[in-house]
């Protein structure tokens, strides 16, 4: 019994110490605050080991006990509470003393991708010739991306563009290039016809310096009456000047392309090297940008146009070799590697 007086008697005075360090504090800012919460309220605080004690406490003065515990618990309770009251109102009289009228900090400024540019300057050309857009699926069937082509199942020329099939369907491929949006606007509408179609193609190449497994294309459409290869090469003339500028020379080589007949190749002259010859160019002094020709007669009639009455031109390009030229990139994998270093280059165009 006189055993149990004595931790009475301590725990008393304990409290009586403690009740005093309670009233007599004053949070100084959130910190401190948080400090006395653990201290006296936290799950191994003060009152959480006075309640503890309990145990020690003789059953017939176990209420008296818990009466004075409860009222040393609502005291620090009271006080938390009221300290942060007051430290929030503080908070917010700090805060109401911002200049708003100061500028922000800067946010670092975006650009747009350099083929996207590239994509967006070639567009814009040929719409001052009166070409409109055409999308089409980037997963395509076997007759939009070839056969309707002139390229039947054992052609040779398929060889020429090693292709993505879908195993599950050998029919359904990653198209090679956006021709097969040509085919598709052929079938949805009647000549006369003036489309661009850009997008990505995907073919299985070996990744290197002057190609990619994928890649972005750009094809253009003309089909009306009396279309003829003049009309095309002043097409393309305009392209490139408008472009790369007035002093970039001009080539068209003899081709063969199963959708075309007459075919061409288009080269120019290469703007990294002046002419002289570089690891981009092949140390040619020129550099390919695009495949043409005349819509081949087959190619008009899978899509139900009478090529009695109707003839037309055709061309296709990649986005990146261009950029290659006009920004001055001597790598096409720099375009897909995410180099923020690389792409800052880019803001200020």
């Amino acid at each position: 019994m006189i055993h149990y007086l004595c931790v009475m008697v301590e725990i008393q005075k304990q409290i009586e110490q403690y009740s005093n360090e309670i009233n007599v504090f004053t949070a100084s800012d959130a910190d401190s605050l948080e400090q006395f919460r653990i201290r006296f309220l936290g799950v191994k605080g003060i009152v959480k080991a006075m309640l503890g004690e309990m145990k020690n406490v003789p059953p017939d003065q176990k209420k008296e006990f818990g009466q004075i515990m409860n009222a040393f618990k609502v005291l620090a309770e009271e006080k938390y509470n009221h300290e942060k009251e007051r430290v929030d109102a503080l908070g917010g009289a700090n805060k109401s003393n911002i200049d708003i009228t100061l500028p922000g900090n800067p946010l670092p400024v975006g650009s747009r991708h350099p083929v996207t540019l590239m994509r967006n300057s070639i567009v814009e050309i040929f719409q001052r010739l009166s070409f409109t857009v055409a999308e089409g699926p980037e997963i395509e069937d076997d007759w939009h991306n070839f056969t309707a082509l002139n390229l039947d199942e054992n052609h040779p020329a398929r060889d020429m563009q090693d292709t993505f099939y879908l195993s599950t369907d050998p029919a359904i491929l990653l198209r090679t290039h956006t021709s097969n949006v040509q085919i598709r606007e052929m079938e949805r509408q009647k000549p006369p016809i003036r489309i661009i179609c850009p997008g990505r193609v995907y073919r299985n190449e070996t990744i290197s310096a002057r190609s990619h497994c994928f890649f972005h294309q750009v094809e253009g459409l003309y089909i009306d009456e009396h279309v003829s290869f003049a009309d095309l090469k002043q097409t393309l003339y305009f392209f490139v000047k408008e472009m790369f500028g007035e002093d970039v020379k001009v080539r068209f080589r003899p081709s063969y392309f199963p959708f075309t007949e007459p075919s061409a190749e288009m080269d120019i002259s290469c703007m990294l090297c002046k002419g002289d010859g570089c690891s981009v160019c092949k140390r040619t002094g020129w550099l390919e940008i695009l495949g043409c020709g005349m819509v081949h007669p087959n190619v008009l009639k899978n899509c139900g146009i009478d090529p009695e009455k109707y003839t037309g031109f055709a061309f296709g390009m990649g986005v990146e070799r261009p950029a290659l030229l006009k920004y001055g990139i001597t790598d096409i994998r720099l375009f897909s590697e995410n180099d923020v270093r690389f792409l800052e280059q880019f803001s200020g165009i």
